[in-house]
């Protein structure tokens, strides 16, 4: 579905990504891993547009590298950040309405924007002033205008950042539901292992930009080299 072919982003002499190359299968929750600094967010932005880069990129058998990002999410790629990203002057309804007029169609449909919001449990909300919102309610917000664009792949960078173990556990059951109940490919990028090997499967790990392993949660948990350079002693914590 989604295919990566030898990507190198260089920003100087720094290779934030080099020569990366892996492929998320349809329906599937492609997990990726590794340290601060390793490469995970930069990938996110290449493969929606953001930069420029060495390589391809295949979406669908498409060839969309060097595509600006409406087109690619036009496509059907729609994704997430770290830090929840808003219209703190909209309300709920408005801000998901953006992303169904931003979505793969081309075309707005109200009613499933309504039925993001109420997907994301955000339906009591949808009246207020996003900047209103809890971190989770943000997050959720986030998720739910994506959604609305109608995505075939939906990638969450750190969904569980600053959430306690609740909220942890009701945003592990939303990703779970958007793969399982909406059929929507989902890329997430995580640092809590425990959650991100309990969603994702494969899971590449990378480390300078490289892949240092991709395999069922069981192998790259075991492999030494990421027990070395990224989970430590964390994996049993």
């Amino acid at each position: 579905m989604l295919k990566a072919i030898n990507i190198t982003k260089k920003f100087g002499a720094l290779a934030a990504v080099n020569n990366l190359s892996f492929e998320v299968e349809d329906r599937q929750i492609f997990g990726i891993a590794g340290p601060n600094g390793a490469g995970k967010s930069t990938l996110y932005n290449l493969i929606t547009g953001f930069y420029k880069y060495e390589g391809k990129i295949e979406f669908d058998g498409k060839n969309i590298s060097g595509l600006p990002t409406h087109k690619i999410a036009r496509l059907g790629i729609s994704r997430t950040f770290q830090i929840p990203q808003i219209f703190e002057s909209l309300t709920v309804e408005e801000s998901v309405n953006i992303g169904g007029r931003f979505g793969s169609s081309g075309k707005f449909n109200t009613g499933y924007s309504d039925e993001m919001i109420a997907f994301t449990s955000l339906e009591q909300e949808r009246s207020n002033k996003t900047n209103l919102l809890n971190l989770l309610g943000k997050k959720r917000l986030m998720i739910a205008a994506a959604l609305a664009t109608n995505p075939k792949i939906l990638m969450v960078d750190e969904p569980m950042a600053g959430l306690n173990a609740m909220e942890i556990k009701e945003m592990t059951g939303l990703i779970k539901s958007i793969n399982q109940d909406l059929k929507i490919t989902v890329i997430i990028i995580e640092h809590f292992m425990k959650v991100l090997t309990e969603l994702a499967n494969p899971i590449l790990v990378i480390e300078n930009g490289k892949e240092i392993c991709t395999g069922t949660p069981e192998e790259i948990t075991s492999d030494p080299e990421v027990i070395a350079c990224y989970l430590g002693d964390s994996h049993d914590t």
